[in-house]
Parts: C-alpha cells; structure tokens; sequence
C-alpha cells in the first residue's frame, strides 16, 4: 500500500503578505501599555480585543481569558488569520499584548483602540515581519 498522497494547495488562498518588495508571513506587533487603566476587567478585555479584530479586518474564532487572583488576565484572541495575545499586571498598571496577523488584515488598526481603551500613559510598540521569504 502506498502512502496517500499529500493535500493539494490548487485553489487554496495565499495569506503571505507582500509589502514594499518584501514577501512575509504577516505582521507581529509587541504592544507595551504603561500607565494603564481597566486591566482587571475581563469583559472590558473581550470587549476591547473583539473591536481591534473588527477595525483589523480580522476573523476571530474564538476568546479565551484567564483571571489571576488577585489581580490579572492572561488570555488568546484566536483568530484565522493569527491571534492577538494579552497579559496584564494591573498592580504595575501594564499590559502586554502581541498582535500577529497575516493575509489582508491591518494589524496596526489595534494600537489607537489599545491605547484609548486603557487610556495608556505610554506605549511602546515594536514591528516585526514573521516569515520573511529571501529569494
């Protein structure tokens, strides 16, 4: 019996993003918080997560948040075309999210609702681009 044989790509989307000559996975963006507010309310968390996956284009298929005692949330915003993590200290009144989207998503979209939403005293954003193809 011989092995079967691998699933076709024929027809299947390419979500690599090309931008400015450079072939990539997609965008990863590391968004520090500081000076934040609201980063023990899990329902605002959700609710502030699923606004940056709409203005980012995004397909979101599912939220998980976890609570710490005292005082924290941990959490993934799954989505099709990656995720959006957080973690929050609001006894340091910081958070820490990553962005990671790829295909036809405006990751950037999330980082004026972030920083409105926790009403942020600063944030500190780095950009990587995951996956680059060197041809």
């Amino acid at each position: 019996m011989s092995a079967p044989a691998p699933p076709s790509t024929q027809g299947k989307q390419d979500y690599f993003v090309t931008r400015a000559g450079k072939r990539y996975a997609g965008v990863h963006l590391i968004i520090d918080l500081h000076g934040a507010s609201h980063l023990s309310d899990a329902a605002y968390i959700e609710n502030t997560l699923r606004r940056c996956i709409e203005a980012s284009r995004a397909t979101l298929l599912h939220i998980h948040l976890h609570r710490f005692e005292p005082d924290g949330i941990s959490g993934v915003a799954v989505l099709a075309e990656s995720h959006i993590s957080v973690h929050t200290w609001p006894e340091s009144r910081f958070a820490a999210f990553d962005v990671f989207m790829c295909g036809d998503t405006d990751p950037h979209a999330c980082i004026d609702i972030m920083r409105e939403a926790f009403e942020a005293e600063r944030a500190d954003i780095q950009e990587l681009l995951r996956g680059e193809v060197h041809e």
